[in-house]
């Protein structure tokens, strides 16, 4: 796992990386710090061992917005893996018109060859950017046509005339100078005309049978490659925006494009992370009775069913190649409110073996994701705000006040964990908002204890707070 190896990150360090973005959920950090430790040990593993260690799927089980998903995000970004989301509700299963489960392979091989060609167009950028150059100043300074009869005398002659020199001596002074002018960024704002290939338009969605959605993106991919080279426009922009589009066209002529397939196989079937959302909306509640026959219920064992061979272990054809499941991390997660982890097939329980379970936030916990967290959203208000030249502070006795009225709220409503915070600080800030910059235009703000409690008592007061309900 390339960043693991060079930050050399240990489950501790892990866990302290994850503790900048989210607050508490301790049990939770140590599970996914330990499994993604434990994917650099089995790739640093014994050679006749390593095929051996599989690795541990994890359950996550608790409230919605509490950091489940924010989890998984962050801990695919630390380690730099292939990472799909996807919702188990949006499945069905196979025989019935919709998304196979065999898709979320799909679905991270795409991410994973994208990511790879990525990494490898920042390798050759720096070769890309000589011969962009060299385009561009095609276009400007189009190069003489050499004479085979011409011979012409060194540009470096003591004495140099003008008047004298070949054409080809002075377009290739004249293309030096332009050279050093686009070098020093003066040539910018001026317009060219280059050509782009046409983008294409994924019109094509196939959905049916096992396969089926495969075969169409496999269809789509070849009546494209026979339209390549044929399908080019020509548009005229600046030198700046021209630039970074030849740059992309060159870096990607320039890199192995099998080898990066090839690469990105291997990252997925070693490193690759899926974050199985919502799989408690394809568990049977006992409390339902009937074991799921007819009704909207009808193909959820079946979903289940059709994971377990997916998370145990399996063979999954995709465009790029052959995609083995058995070294990909799954993560689960559900607020398992309506059914309860026992109430999914014993078969796919057992290919979770990590059952975490994430706590309520309390006002303590509202209190430090105000403060704490570098993309906290107090702090993302006041980044929007300060573009408008105003200053917003927080003092603490409002943070702990708004802390208390979002415990509050979840402990009478629906409890939605930090989601509550964006309805509140958005209620909060409403008014300031929409008088920037037109009423304030400058300045600073002071957020007080009686501000909040003055812009927030109807939402205190009122019993019901349907109305304040995401």
């Amino acid at each position: 796992m390339k960043l693991i190896e060079q930050q050399g990150l240990t489950p501790r360090q892990i866990v302290a990386e994850l503790d900048k973005y989210i607050i508490g959920q301790k049990d939770a950090k140590r599970s996914v710090s330990i499994a993604l430790r434990n994917r650099w040990r089995r790739l640093n593993s014994e050679p006749d061992i390593r095929n051996e260690i599989i690795p541990n799927n994890i359950l996550m089980i608790g409230p919605t917005g509490v950091g489940k998903t924010e989890i998984a995000r962050r801990l695919a970004k630390l380690s730099g893996a292939p990472f799909v989301k996807v919702e188990a509700s949006k499945f069905t299963e196979v025989g019935y018109v919709g998304r196979d489960v065999e898709s979320m392979v799909r679905d991270i091989t795409d991410i994973a060859v994208n990511m790879v060609k990525l990494e490898m167009q920042e390798r050759v950028k720096e070769k890309a950017k000589k011969i962009v150059e060299d385009k561009i100043l095609d276009i400007l300074i189009p190069p003489v046509k050499k004479r085979s009869s011409t011979t012409h005398s060194s540009g470096n002659e003591v004495g140099f005339k003008a008047e004298e020199a070949s054409d080809d001596e002075l377009n290739e002074r004249t293309r030096e100078r332009f050279r050093e002018k686009l070098k020093n960024g003066e040539l910018e704002d001026r317009k060219i005309e280059i050509e782009v290939a046409a983008k294409k338009q994924n019109m094509m969605q196939v959905f049916g049978p096992q396969g089926m959605e495969e075969m169409g993106f496999n269809l789509q991919d070849m009546l494209g490659n026979m339209a390549k080279g044929g399908k080019k426009t020509k548009r005229t922009m600046p030198i700046s925006e021209a630039r970074e589009v030849l740059l992309d066209q060159e870096a990607e002529k320039l890199i192995d494009h099998e080898a990066a397939v090839q690469e990105a196989l291997e990252r997925v079937q070693n490193q690759g992370i899926i974050f199985i959302d919502e799989i408690d909306k394809v568990a049977e509640s006992s409390s339902s009775g009937g074991g799921g026959k007819g009704g909207p219920d009808v193909s959820r064992q079946g979903v289940q069913r059709d994971l377990l061979p997916i998370v145990e272990g399996s063979t999954v054809s995709t465009k790029h190649g052959i995609v083995k499941t058995d070294h990909i991390l799954f993560i689960g997660s559900g607020a398992f409110h309506v059914s309860k982890p026992s109430d999914m097939i014993p078969e796919l329980q057992g290919r979770f073996p990590i059952r975490v379970e994430l706590d309520s936030l309390t006002e303590e916990d509202f209190y430090n994701i105000l403060t704490k967290p570098k993309n906290a959203l107090t702090k993302q208000y006041q980044a929007m705000l300060k573009t408008e030249g105003v200053t917003v502070n927080f003092n603490e006795e409002a943070i702990r006040e708004i802390a208390r009225i979002a415990a509050q709220v979840n402990s009478q409503v629906e409890n939605i964990g930090a989601r509550r915070l964006h309805t509140i600080l958005s209620s909060l800030l409403e008014e300031l908002l929409f008088a920037v910059p037109d009423d304030i235009g400058s300045g600073t703000v002071d957020i007080d204890k009686s501000y909040v409690t003055k812009q927030l008592a109807g939402l205190v007061k009122d019993k019901d707070l349907s109305h304040f309900i995401l």
